[in-house]
């Protein structure tokens, strides 16, 4: 029996950033292409001032929790990652030597332009922008963390409250 090498990733780092609240099936499925596509992850871990906007902010998990939530799926998948709370929407992603790739929702691929103009003032190469479409809950809508705090969804998108309808 002959032996087969390994799979090879194409991309050394691949860069990941967001509040990971409710870890929902959305935020597995774009830490999995990241995965699928780099050697190890470098994911920004939002809190204090880039949670402020957020719908229903005062729910969001703590930064101890989502930390603990997102480093337990990625041990489960066996990823190499490296976990840094991040309070400005660039964070390390603009100095990261080693990054080749950022991993992005069509929401946050704007981000990403910046980060890449950031990366291009101090000299480091861009990074390529891979774009992953956002995962729809049962009812078509996009799944968001936001509409599990508003108790709509669970984490797998599945409706929990029914709307009421008008019977004639």
């Amino acid at each position: 029996m002959g032996g087969h090498k390994p799979y090879k990733k194409p991309f050394k780092r691949a860069i990941v950033g967001g509040a990971f609240d409710r870890l929902h099936k959305g935020h597995r499925r774009l830490l999995e292409v990241a995965s699928y596509l780099a050697e190890d992850l470098l994911i920004g871990l939002a809190d204090g001032p880039l949670l402020t906007g957020k719908p229903l902010n005062e729910l969001i998990l703590s930064y101890e929790e989502r930390k603990k939530r997102l480093e337990d799926f990625l041990r489960k998948k066996n990823v190499n990652f490296h976990v840094v709370r991040i309070v400005d929407p660039i964070g390390p992603a603009s100095e990261d030597e080693d990054a080749e790739i950022i991993v992005v929702t069509p929401e946050t691929y704007e981000r990403a332009l910046l980060i890449n103009e950031e990366r291009e003032k101090k000299g480091l190469k861009e990074l390529i922008i891979v774009v992953v479409p956002l995962v729809k809950a049962e009812d078509g809508r996009p799944l968001k963390s936001s509409r599990i705090r508003y108790g709509e969804i669970d984490e797998e998108g599945r409706l929990l409250k029914s709307k009421s309808r008008k019977h004639f």
